[in-house]
């Protein structure tokens, strides 16, 4: 074992104390055994302090995860919004079973999610568009993340957010385009930066938190998956959410940089048409996704683009080029074909210049 993985361990607190409950003693040892499992699979030898918060901690924090401190739910996860150590925090907790699918996964299998999400987080966190990771809680069941707290909350399934009063709140053209940018320096980190490229494999509205400037933070790696040195895929079973998952990963079950690439390019569209990815359309008996809604009007800028968007532009020349440059991005993005996908360098390249195509007056 490297010597420096020895500066990890000592972060990890013993769980001596007379008393103690027996169930979260068990729960603790058992999700340390397979956090720092992955941890020194993962870490090269490198020292990764963690900071272990107790379960007391994060039910003071939260109220005992009252409903009313619910940042986001989805599946397995629900997110809190807590208060400890005289700072507001973000809360993420895992969970066996879920409202859709009582059975959706057992508790080797959450533990699993959990644990990645924390294994990556902890990589990830030096980067200023991701959710930095605070520290873990090893004494549930499954484990729970401590994050930093993200001011303004996290996006709607439209792009929207929402305000205090529950209401929604439309974001300006410049901020999503911003997001967009931002975000791509995020994910584009995420597959080049680390040791072996990392899948985060569930790009969406709902992993991303804005801070009080509106600054994104990409949130939630536990559908992640590393592809290991020299391969350019690796397989496994289709995972994602539904309108976001690349079609050529559902058909062949392998995953490539260009499955994120295809899930950002949907993200790009419904920033870009303020539309949800798939919308159920009960009158009519089944969904449409906003590629479908596209095509159906035949990719014409004005009759796609977000109407509040068009609103703000008022004709300006520059800015409709801009939307037309960004529409043509997601499109390449979204191609049915990885071979004509862009990469996330390239993703994030041009965001640059399409922001930067029109100089300060």
């Amino acid at each position: 074992m490297p010597s420096k993985l020895l500066q990890l361990f000592s972060m990890l607190p013993c769980l001596g104390k007379e008393g103690r409950d027996a169930d979260i003693e068990s729960s603790y040892y058992k999700n340390l055994s397979k956090l720092l499992e992955d941890l020194i699979a993962s870490c090269d030898g490198t020292s990764l302090p963690v900071h272990c918060y107790s379960a007391d901690d994060l039910i003071r924090a939260t109220n005992n995860f009252h409903p009313s401190r619910i940042v986001r739910k989805d599946l397995n996860c629900t997110m809190f919004r807590g208060f400890l150590n005289d700072q507001l925090i973000i809360i993420a907790r895992y969970s066996i079973g879920s409202l859709y699918h009582e059975s959706w996964e057992n508790e080797d299998g959450v533990r699993s999610r959990a644990i990645r999400d924390i294994v990556v987080s902890i990589h990830m966190s030096n980067h200023e568009n991701v959710l930095k990771l605070l520290g873990c809680c090893l004494e549930f069941p499954v484990p729970a993340l401590v994050l930093e707290n993200a001011a303004k909350g996290v996006l709607e399934g439209d792009g929207s957010l929402r305000d205090n009063e529950d209401q929604p709140l439309i974001l300006p053209w410049k901020i999503r385009l911003r997001i967009a940018k931002q975000l791509a320096s995020a994910v584009t980190y995420l597959h080049t930066a680390l040791p072996s490229p990392v899948i985060h494999r569930d790009l969406k509205p709902g992993c991303i938190f804005l801070d009080h400037d509106y600054v994104p933070k990409l949130s939630n790696f536990s559908l992640s998956i590393t592809i290991p040195p020299t391969y350019s895929d690796a397989e496994d079973d289709p995972k994602g959410t539904i309108g976001y998952v690349d079609p050529a990963y559902m058909r062949s079950g392998c995953v490539s940089k260009k499955t994120d690439v295809y899930s950002f390019g949907v993200l790009l569209l419904v920033f870009l048409t303020g539309r949800r990815a798939w919308l159920i359309k009960p009158q009519e008996g089944g969904y449409i996704s906003v590629i479908d809604y596209m095509k159906s009007h035949a990719y014409q800028l004005q009759a796609i683009v977000d109407p509040k968007i068009l609103e703000e532009v008022g004709g300006n020349e520059q800015v409709e080029q801009q939307l037309h440059d960004f529409l043509e991005l997601a499109l390449s993005c979204t191609q049915e074909e990885i071979e004509g996908r862009p990469y996330m360098s390239n993703v994030a390249r041009e965001l640059i210049r399409i922001d930067e195509s029109i100089l300060p007056s």
